[in-house]
């Protein structure tokens, strides 16, 4: 009887021994989601598509509506786009080459004013970091004509090539997305008689890379 009194308290006894060495350990917590983005320059070439509003420039001509409301045609206005290739040199710098178009245009049902041209762009730029960059280069504009027809029809006219710089105040949201501020310095030779139209202007863009 003893013998087995002792056993049995053996056995209990090994029982609250493991029972006290055993810890239970708490369940992993699930790691946060990590939201990566393309590093920049991980694709050295990309293509660009951008868009914008400009405003500068000469008047050529203010448009008359019935209700009263006018419009001036000026040699800086007003939208642009622009398609092209940007290449990542190094981590501190880039270029970028674009054509675009670019008008000012007031219409209406019984005529039409505009002043169009075409630009292609030869930009560098220099990395401040991942998100800000600043840059400057040439434009050559081709394509340069003043239209009009209708009722506001005033003669057309068609102006020389022309050069003219550039500079750029870039901020990349992400490396797809980027806002500009640029100063573009134009000035534009009328063919047949020689006047010449100042085409200065200020703009922002939106830039998608891809």
């Amino acid at each position: 009887m003893k013998t087995i009194a002792l056993a049995l308290a053996l056995s209990l006894a090994a029982l609250n021994a493991a029972q006290a060495q055993t810890t239970t350990e708490p369940a992993p917590t699930p790691a946060a989601p990590v939201v990566q983005y393309e590093p920049v320059g991980a694709k050295p070439l990309r293509f660009v598509l951008g868009a914008g509003l400009t405003h500068g420039g000469d008047k050529l001509a203010t448009v008359y509506y019935e209700d009263g409301f006018d419009i001036n045609i000026r040699g800086g206005g007003t939208v642009a786009l622009l398609a092209g290739l940007d290449y990542r040199i190094s981590p501190e710098f880039s270029v970028q080459g674009t054509v675009g178009y670019h008008v000012d245009n007031a219409s209406a049902r019984n005529g039409d004013t505009r002043f169009q041209r075409i630009p292609f762009e030869l930009l560098g730029y220099y990395h401040v970091n991942d998100k800000v960059r600043v840059g400057g280069g040439l434009r050559w504009v081709t394509g340069t004509e003043f239209r009009s027809s209708g009722a506001s029809d005033i003669g057309d006219y068609e102006f020389k090539d022309s050069t003219g710089a550039v500079v750029e105040l870039e901020y990349l949201f992400t490396p797809r997305i980027g806002v500009k501020l640029r100063y573009v310095n134009d000035e534009f030779k009328e063919k047949t008689y020689g006047g010449k139209v100042k085409g200065d202007h200020a703009g922002i863009f939106a830039n998608f890379y891809f």
